[in-house]
């Protein structure tokens, strides 16, 4: 059985969701001006696909199902 949070995304991968989570912070950070629930919940999706980016794991993935990148 494979360790919990294995890598299971090449570097290209973590690009793109190190990309996604810079734009969830800018969303966020745009967002509070309209509503903090809003820039909360942005923060906290950046922040997981931050955490996806860092440790060349997807969540997707994991679940058995296959992404382009």
């Amino acid at each position: 059985m494979k360790p919990i949070f294995s890598r299971n995304i090449d570097g290209k991968g973590r690009l793109i969701r190190f990309i996604g989570a810079l734009v969830l912070f800018v969303g966020a950070g745009f967002g509070y001006c309209y509503s903090g629930w809003l820039s909360l919940v942005l923060a906290a999706s950046g922040g997981f696909v931050l955490f996806e980016a860092l440790r060349g794991w997807c969540a997707l993935r994991a679940c058995g199902i296959k992404t382009k990148f």
